[in-house]
């Protein structure tokens, strides 16, 4: 009986050292690197970062993250309280860690999520009273096109308005540069949900998508701290609070990420007019748009990181 018991209690630690992440010792190497990344503010303040040169069998968010940083969890382990010492909650209780994997928001718990070559993850300190789920950001570029969504390439489709436009063209070769494998298709056709989709066309055409349209639903429905205005005549840049911090008109583009329901990823490279589109299409580089949430291209101020965090 003894024995019995004293069997099941090490038993339950083994799995709960699963669970938490703990490590039970290297698995088989998978063959390919991971990149951390700590930032807050929806990312435009790099905290810290580090590399995982061989990804073992077993590997998991959690368990990279606590080999690099000082972490404080809750709930048994499955939710992550602080890093290096910066706690979620703040004085209004809405400011925590949100984490990305090659620039989608996690669904599992970082102890349950598995590593896989290629990942780039991103834990971020924001405050989520705007907007609680982000489903998606650009700050990973070239990923997910590169590696895909856990461990699996996905095929990456640009649907352009006119696939001989220099926006369009841009963007195809941007894309084929990093090492994707990119096909084309009209605007709108069925995708579904192992497609990673790029829309490229002004913002009057591409709010005709799901992803379009949310941004006209506001951050808390898109996650994107934009929208267009004026029929799509200008760009509205929104603070933190999804209030209005400037406004963009003729040139100014976007490039932002949505998740629809039934749909892996689909970025917009949209703009209030050609010369816009052609500008985002620009954006479309892995120092620029790095641990970004979405970049708007303004003729003004040129890249702007969404959203303007203000004080």
């Amino acid at each position: 009986m003894i024995r019995r018991a004293v069997t099941w209690l090490l038993a339950s630690a083994l799995l709960s050292a699963v669970l938490t992440g703990c490590g039970l010792g290297p698995g088989e190497d998978l063959g390919g690197a991971s990149e951390l990344r700590v930032t807050r503010d929806f990312g435009t303040e790099l905290l810290a970062s580090a590399s995982l040169e061989q990804v073992r069998d077993g590997e998991t968010v959690m368990r990279f993250l606590r080999s690099e940083r000082d972490v404080e969890t809750r709930y048994g382990g499955g939710f992550v309280q602080s890093i290096d010492g910066l706690e979620g909650g703040g004085a209004a209780g809405q400011v925590d860690w949100f984490y990305f994997v090659n620039g989608l928001e996690a669904e599992t718990g970082a102890a349950e999520r598995a590593l896989a070559p290629g990942d780039v993850v991103q834990w971020d300190y924001r405050d989520w009273g705007e907007a609680m789920s982000v489903p998606a950001i650009v700050g990973a570029y070239p990923e997910p096109f590169v590696h895909g969504l856990e461990g699996k390439r996905l095929p990456t489709r640009v649907e352009c308005e006119d696939d001989s436009a220099p926006a369009c063209e841009e963007v195809k070769r941007r894309l084929t540069d990093a090492g994707v494998n990119v096909t084309s298709a009209p605007l709108g056709a069925a995708a579904g949900s192992e497609v990673l989709r790029v829309i490229v066309a002004p913002y009057e055409v591409a709010r005709r998508s799901q992803a379009g349209a949310s941004l006209e639903r506001g951050p808390g429905e898109s996650g994107v701290f934009a929208r267009f205005g004026a029929g799509g005549a200008t760009l509205e840049l929104l603070d933190q609070n999804g209030e209005v911090a400037s406004t963009a008109g003729p040139g100014a583009g976007l490039v932002a990420a949505a998740a629809p329901p039934g749909e892996r990823a689909v970025w917009l490279v949209t703009g209030v007019d050609d010369a816009g589109v052609e500008a985002a299409a620009r954006l479309l580089d892995e120092a620029t748009l790095r641990d970004a949430f979405a970049v708007a291209a303004t003729p003004e101020e040129g890249p702007v990181t969404l959203p303007v965090v203000t004080p």
